[in-house]
């Protein structure tokens, strides 16, 4: 007894001062700064879990807790000196907790506890950052492998000096030899720190990624073990009881345990009858929709997988599949309500089924898309015949609670074969075909892989779109705008031209229509304007008789919309310092028509701001006079297809002189597009057109070829009849310069 005492004195000689060290370094490395909320409450929580969430593993003296892991998560956030404390306040707590359950615990056994474990943490921490110089990086950059390799550390570490330090104990106090004890409980002390490694795992990446709901569940998840664990043993020792209880009175109570063991095996039978019915039940609900209780996607899927493989098999290429989708079916569903919508929906769903032979399949997506496969097909004609009388077949009228209802659909056909290699591909052709069918306004129309091509472009031109934007690739072109009394330069025309990296420069009816659906043309549009009001300011410096050039900038229908607008338009001639009387927002007649009542709303807004507002394209669309004059705007463009046909019939200038007759009423400024002969030049200044553009004068420039173009104050006085040849006096030309403003 006294060579035990003497080896425990020894021991905790050793391990006192070291573990004292560990805390004078961790102390002495906490600030006061780093004693925040966080480490508070994971102290209060490790110091809970090890008290009362420890699982004692069966015939052994292992205790399973979450502290470990709590721990292994403090080494990782806030690193090995926050750790440690918590991992000395921690031990202190468990063992004063044991003591007042009344486990007898001596002094000597507690110290060597905290300083084992204090030491254990410390090598820990000491092993992770001799190993892993920038724990704190591999964290935020999220690499999973590097975190495992640390994770892996900590959780080695920990075992090494626990189980060693541990064991050397045990051995002492056991007189059995080190190596015995140590191997006895190596694999279960592994099996604690692994799983507290795992855990820790699970909580650093709820923290990372603020997932307080994954860190709530592995916390809760390890207390719903305990307790279960605890209400297991419970219910063990009760059921222990009972059988002593039932067997000392089996002589007499064995009639009615059979009774019992009947009932119980027909309780046992029912369930399982209604766990096969749930299983049913659950599988119908996983692979069908629920509103039409067609197939869903995923029965699609897995179908058109078999397919694919037989396919491939067979080498044969014998169904198709057909993507479809209804027309104006949210137009129904706003008007309507969503229960009509609803009931349209399982109307063509009936359709649908009706016309299909029992080896093809109807499934119904979402919203209103459906898919079709045709199976054992003759020939592709019989795929292309079935889509033509399927949409004759939709587009029937339905009598939903007494109103007719219309409705259409656009039809998308690809055929298997054993090229493709997954199912959502061929579903993605069909998908594709299908969307080509509504931009061509045909009823159905057969993939091919150009329209693949196309769409893999689109994409690619919209993500190089996103970058042109970020990176301003864009280059701006001016086209003169110049007054028709006396050949005047007033103003540019500011049109965009994209600067790929790779392909040069992309004309806009490429990448217009692209910005457009996708909104990008709300931030396109500001650094055009910003770019182009600078430009001008710059040019109006520059010029010795500071001419008050404008600038035209087009809008989109869908920019004008914009809710924004307006505070752009301000920060913008903010920022350029412009004045505003020589900006000119250009808006097609569309855009103002689409909601006439919220376009002038809109557009008195803008005029605020002191920018003037022209109708560009005027006469290619539709406008309506009794909104026309409500429209407070400045300028209307003849579109550049009445000015070109001017001189073949007499038709056209009819429609300009009306135009300008029509503008001039309204008192508005005309400028005509196009102009492309001396002979349009000298007809629209008999009209009265004040402005104009085009070829005659110049296409348009860049920056440096207007510049030089700037300097030639006599460009074009030589178009002019003679009788206007003379040079007006400077002030009478700068108040027409004003007044064309």
């Amino acid at each position: 007894m006294q060579r035990k005492d003497t080896y425990v004195n020894i021991m905790l000689a050793v391990l006192t001062p070291l573990a004292l060290g560990a805390v004078w370094w961790a102390a002495s490395g906490i600030g006061s700064a780093r004693i925040e909320s966080g480490v508070i409450t994971l102290t209060v929580l490790t110091v809970f879990c090890s008290c009362y969430l420890r699982i004692q593993l069966p015939r052994v003296s292992i205790y399973l807790t979450i502290s470990d892991a709590l721990i292994m998560l403090a080494i990782l956030m806030y690193g090995g000196e926050i750790a440690v404390m918590i991992a000395v306040i921690e031990t202190a707590a468990a063992s004063v907790n044991l003591m007042r359950q009344g486990v007898a615990i001596r002094v000597k056994t507690h110290l060597i506890n905290v300083s084992v474990a204090t030491l254990a943490v410390f090598a820990a921490a000491k092993a992770v950052t001799l190993i892993f110089p920038s724990p704190e990086l591999i964290l935020q950059r999220g690499e999973l492998t590097s975190l495992i390799w640390i994770l892996g550390v900590m959780g080695l570490s920990l075992f090494l000096v626990n189980s060693i330090l541990v064991a050397i104990y045990s051995s002492i106090k056991s007189e059995r030899p080190f190596w015995r004890v140590w191997t006895g409980n190596c694999s279960d002390s592994v099996m604690m720190y692994l799983s507290g490694a795992v855990i820790a795992g699970f909580l650093v990446k709820a923290v990372d990624q603020n997932n307080l709901t994954l860190f709530a569940a592995v916390i809760g998840g390890f207390g719903i073990v305990y307790l279960t664990f605890r209400h297991f043993v419970e219910d063990v020792k009760k059921t222990v009881e009972k059988a002593k209880q039932a067997e000392r009175a089996r002589a007499e109570q064995a009639e009615g345990h059979v009774h019992e063991l009947e009932h119980y095996v027909a309780e046992l039978e029912r369930s399982g009858s209604a766990l096969r019915e749930s299983h049913e039940n659950f599988r119908h609900a996983a692979y069908h929709d629920a509103l039409t209780g067609l197939p869903n996607r995923n029965f699609f899927i897995d179908t058109l997988r078999e397919l694919l493989q037989k396919s491939r098999e067979n080498l044969e290429s014998n169904f198709a599949v057909l993507f479809l989708d209804l027309n104006r079916f949210k137009t129904i569903n706003d008007s309507l309500g969503h229960s009509i919508g609803d009931r349209l929906i399982k109307n063509v769903a009936k359709r649908l089924s009706g016309m299909v032979r029992d080896e093809d399949m109807v499934a119904r997506f979402s919203g209103d898309k459906f898919g079709v496969i045709l199976c054992d097909l003759l020939s592709k004609e019989e795929a292309t015949s079935f889509a033509d009388r399927l949409a004759r077949r939709l587009a029937e009228p339905y009598t939903l609670d007494g109103r007719q209802v219309f409705t259409s659909a656009k039809i998308g056909i690809a055929y298997g074969n054993s090229k493709y290699p997954e199912a959502e591909d061929i579903i993605r052709d069909a998908d594709i075909a299908m969307y080509h069918s509504k931009d061509h306004e045909e009823n159905y129309v057969i993939f091919d892989q150009k329209m693949h091509i196309r769409a893999v472009t689109r994409l690619q031109l919209e993500t190089d779109l996103r970058f042109a934007i970020e990176r301003n690739e864009f280059e701006l072109y001016y086209q003169p705008i110049v007054g028709l009394d006396d050949s005047s330069l007033v103003g540019f025309e500011a049109l965009v031209r994209w600067n790929h990296p790779q392909r040069g420069l992309v004309p806009p009816n490429e990448f217009i229509p692209i910005s457009e659906s996708t909104g990008l043309i709300i931030p396109m549009t500001v650094q055009i304007l910003n770019s182009a009001c600078k430009q001008v300011v710059a040019w109006q410096h520059r010029s010795p008789s500071g001419k008050p050039l404008s600038i035209a900038v087009n809008l989109s229908g869908k920019h004008f919309g914009h809710p924004a607008l307006v505070e752009q338009i301000k920060t913008v001639l903010s920022e350029t310092g412009i004045d505003p009387s020589y900006l000119k927002l250009e808006l097609t007649e569309s855009a103002v028509m689409e909601n006439a009542e919220t376009a002038i709303l809109m557009l008195k807004q803008i005029k605020e701001t002191g920018v003037q507002i022209s109708i560009d394209d005027f006469g290619t669309g539709y406008s309506s006079l009794s909104y026309l004059h409500r429209f407070p705007i400045d300028l209307l463009k003849v579109d550049r297809s009445f000015v070109s046909a001017m001189e073949e019939n007499t038709e056209n200038g009819e429609i300009v002189r009306t135009v300008i007759a029509l503008a001039k009423a309204l008192k508005l400024k005309v400028v005509a597009e196009g102009i492309e002969s001396v002979h349009q030049f000298h007809q629209l200044r008999i009209l009265g057109c004040e402005y104009g553009q085009g070829y005659l004068f110049s296409k348009p420039l860049p920056v440096a070829e207007i510049e030089r173009l700037l300097d030639d104050n006599t460009r074009w006085q030589n178009i002019l009849p003679a009788s206007n040849a003379t040079v007006v006096p400077q002030s009478r030309e700068v108040s027409q310069l004003r007044l064309a403003q």
